[in-house]
Formats: C-alpha cells, structure tokens, sequence
C-alpha cells in the first residue's frame, strides 16, 4: 500500500473532522489492507440483506395485525407496545444486518440491528481515505451519503402541510454522555449542513411540542428526527438477570417520548427510524420466524431457512436445553456483542450460571455457527439497508464475538 504507515493514516483520518479515534485502548482500531470480495459474493451478501429486510417487514405486517402477539409472544412492556401502536407499523429506515460467510460458502445472519445502527462513519470514511490505493477495485460505500440523505429528504417531504412549510431542520437526538458514536452524529451533521439544512443535536431531555403542534429541540422547530437512542431506553428498563439490581432510571422518558409519539403520528414531524422498531430490533423476532414459519410468504420462508440460524425463545426449550456446545444465548435488546453468551466459548460452569440466572423471556437462543475465518479473524459484514436497499457494507475482524474490540477493514470489490 505504497508503504503507507498507520501513523501516516491515522493523521489523514483524523484530518477528516468525523473520526478523531484511530486507536482504543491503545490498539490500532483499523486495518489498512482491504477486504476484497468478488463480485458474486458482494451480489450474494446484497441479495440476503435484502431478502432479510423484507423477512421483517413482513414480521411487522403479521404482528399489526394481530396485535395480541405483542403481549403473548413478545412480552413487550407497557411502554414498548405504545411505541409500536404509535408507529402504525413503520419500522424501517435505515438498518444494519450482520452476516457471516460459512466454510461452505453459505450465508447467514446473527441479527438485524433495526433500531439505532452505528458504525456509519467508519463505514463512508475508512474506504474514502483508502480507495486511492486500490483504484481498480469497486467501492460499495461511494454512494451511501447520497442515499442517505435522499431517504431523509423523502420523509420530510410526507410531513403534515404546517410541518413541511418549516425551514427543513433535522434534529439528531443521541445519548449525548455517551462517546461511541460521536462520529456518526458529525458525520451526519456534515452531511446536511453542506446541502443547507439546519442541524439541531441534543438528547431526549432537550426535546418539547410546541402549541402549534411541532416539535422543538432546545426551542428550534425540528422537520425531521434522526433518533439514535434506543427504544429500549425510552421505555421501562427491565433486568435480564434474575439477581441483577434494578436500573438506576427504570421509568419509562414518558414526558419526552408521548409528545414526539403523539407528533410522529400527526405529521409534523418524521422520526427515523420509527418507533415501530421497537419489534423488529427485539431478537424474539427471529425466534418468531421459525416457531411461526408457516403463517410467512413461501419466498420468506425460503429466507428464514437459508440465512437465519435456528432460534427460538429461552422460555420455550425443554429442561436441560441448549446444549452449550450447539447454542448461543441473546438478550432480547442486547447490541453490538453485548449481553451473548456464546456456547462454545465459555465454560460448562459459566453456561450453566448463564441458563440459571436468565430471567427466560427476555432471552433466545441461537444455533451456533462457525464462519470462514480470514487471517485467523472471524469477519461480520454489516451490510446496511437504507428505504430497503443495500447501500454499503461494514465489515469488521474479531478473534470471537462482535464488539468493540473489533477491528474495521475497508471493503472493496473485484467486479
């Protein structure tokens, strides 16, 4: 790569202005080389994540429709199922599916995250800053700001004719005391301030309804709401553990969260994602998938079958099961590797504790699966969909499960 040094990129990358973090803990956070894919297997992973979106749109289609489901099956809280009533079943903006590529050269997914995607940042900028060095090679993130953006526009133009007249503001709510994902925000704040939008940031406490009906953040009428705080954060917070302590702040943000519902359902302001993701990031989804296949179209059962691991909820399977070695266990609202419990790689006294400790209907498990490896890595391609179509993948290296330890490779193409 033209001898291109790790400190030299880490200075071209923080030149960027979006990501100022180069190293974790000390430890590079990226990879210079690329990943390559061919061109069948990019058109293979697109064609899964799109078949994988359309699984869960049709997840939210049965579920509105029987809304019963959403107390027997999904245990949602009081709080939760308000957030899906209020959404009338939009669910979808952008999300995140992250796939593996088994040794057979089969595919599957481990989730969908629906609800608050990251990643966005290091997904645009790490190809941006490493393309030039492979200019034969096809880089699938090129487009993604402009798809982005255009799905933003969209919904600002289906807002109710007071709401649409406004400046076109977009407010971007996130948890502000938290780091992770401060590039994204810039990224995405960029982004629109370039093509003349004004950009309002705060979190769900600066947030107010006006008289006429708008929303505010910190008093400025907001057109669209890009929500990066989790649903499972609006409403009550409830344990996992059975020995676990309660949350500091179990209560539900009602005071924050009926108003922009109320809002979002009325057309003066379009949030994204929807509420309605409440259901689909919840992981009794995929259990959903298998115990209920047959009520799915005969394309979507095809789908649950070929990318979707057997899952089913903790709650359902007989005494003694899972078996440690054959399973991986997920809270119902876990991300980003947290809160999984990965057989194969713990111990029998930690599954054990694991299995007796779990509060079951907040838990599914998985079966396990063992993706091709490169470089002694297990790599996760996030592939993003955006008003349902792939517009780019993320992919990370990990020496086990997903999280923040990971390590980000550009990704490329041999068309």
């Amino acid at each position: 790569m033209n001898n291109l040094s790790y400190n030299d990129f880490a200075q071209q990358l923080v030149a960027t202005n979006i990501i100022s973090d180069p190293w974790l803990n000390g430890a590079e956070r990226f990879r210079l080389s690329p990943v390559v894919l061919d061109s069948v297997m990019f058109d293979r992973l697109y064609a899964a994540a799109t078949a994988i979106g359309l699984m869960h749109d049709e997840l939210a289609t049965i579920v509105w429709n029987q809304p019963e489901l959403l107390d027997n099956y999904f245990h949602l809280t009081p709080f939760q199922r308000g957030m899906w009533l209020a959404s009338g079943g939009r669910w979808h903006g952008i999300a995140r599916i992250d796939c593996f590529i088994l040794e057979d050269g089969s595919i599957n997914f481990c989730e969908m995250n629906s609800d608050t995607p990251s990643g966005e940042a290091e997904t645009v900028i790490l190809n941006q800053v490493l393309h030039h060095f492979h200019p034969t090679l096809f880089n699938p993130n090129a487009e993604f700001e402009t798809h982005f953006v255009r799905m933003i526009a969209a919904c600002a133009a289906s807002l109710h004719p007071t709401a649409a007249s406004l400046p076109p503001t977009i407010g971007i709510l996130y948890p502000t005391d938290l780091p992770e994902d401060l590039s994204m925000i810039a990224l995405y704040q960029q982004w629109f301030q370039k093509r003349g939008y004004q950009v309002v940031l705060g979190s769900p406490y600066n947030l107010h309804r006006s008289a006429n009906g708008n929303i505010t953040l910190f008093d400025i009428p907001i057109q669209v709401m890009i929500r990066h705080y989790k649903t499972d954060w609006w409403g009550e917070r409830l344990p996992i553990w059975l020995d676990e302590a309660p949350f500091n702040d179990p209560d539900p943000l009602s005071q924050q969260l009926l108003p922009l519902l109320e809002a979002d359902a009325e057309g003066y302001v379009a949030v994204v994602n929807p509420f309605g993701s409440v259901l689909t990031q919840n992981k009794l989804s995929m259990a959903f998938f298998w115990d209920q296949i047959e009520r799915f179209s005969a394309a979507t059962q095809q789908a649950i079958r070929t990318y979707l691991p057997e899952t089913r909820r903790l709650d359902d399977m007989p005494l003694g099961m899972p078996q440690r070695d054959h399973w991986v266990l997920k809270s119902d609202y876990g991300c980003e590797g947290d809160e999984v419990v990965i057989g194969p790689h713990v111990s029998d006294a930690i599954w054990a504790a694991s299995l007796r400790e779990s509060v079951p209907e907040r838990w599914v498990a998985q079966r396990y699966f063992q993706p091709q490896l490169i470089d002694q890595a297990v790599p996760n391609f996030g592939v993003y969909l955006l008003a349902g179509q792939p517009a780019g993948i993320f992919t990370r290296l990990s020496k086990q499960a997903t999280d923040y330890s990971a390590v980000a490779a550009p990704t490329f193409v041999r068309l």
